[in-house]
């Protein structure tokens, strides 16, 4: 577990308190997930099955990167920093269960290389609840699952 010091880099968060307890139990920090994220995208990107997903769609990585960097730190350590609507961005797009599923293999996997293993299983769980949410919300916009969830367009 990491322990916040001092000399512990202080992160924007709209909850403090509750950010730096999260940091505590799991060892995360901005550092480890802007790791995690680079280099899970930078798996995406390479990847033969969600790769020209993406690629289809973000031509420039910086500004995207940097944003799904302010999503994992407001999803995992609840800093409050990102302010977008992830729903109705992934609606749209063409993929399948398989697409979830590959681009979790993926997200595990660097998960655990790069993070604790208390950090590892925070992010994993808050991965697959949202991986979960955005394929229920793609088959209703596709048609196939009207009921899932409400449609958020």
């Amino acid at each position: 577990m990491a322990e916040l010091s001092e000399t512990t880099p202080r992160i924007a968060s709209s909850r403090p308190e509750m950010t730096r307890a999260v940091m505590r139990e799991t060892g995360l920090d901005e550092a480890m997930l802007t790791k995690l994220v680079h280099r899970f995208y930078g798996k995406i990107r390479a990847d033969k099955t969600l790769g020209p997903i993406f690629a289809d769609r973000i031509s420039d990585w910086t500004p995207h990167l940097a944003r799904m960097v302010d999503f994992w730190s407001s999803v995992a350590l609840m800093s409050g920093r990102y302010h977008g609507a992830p729903v109705p961005a992934h609606t749209g797009l063409p993929v399948s269960r398989a697409h979830f599923d590959r681009w979790l293999v993926l997200f595990r996997e660097t998960a655990h290389e790069v993070c604790t293993p208390k950090g590892a299983d925070h992010v994993i769980t808050r991965a697959e609840r949202i991986a979960r949410s955005l394929h229920m919300a793609v088959q209703d916009a596709q048609g196939i699952c009207p009921h899932a969830i409400p449609s958020l367009r």
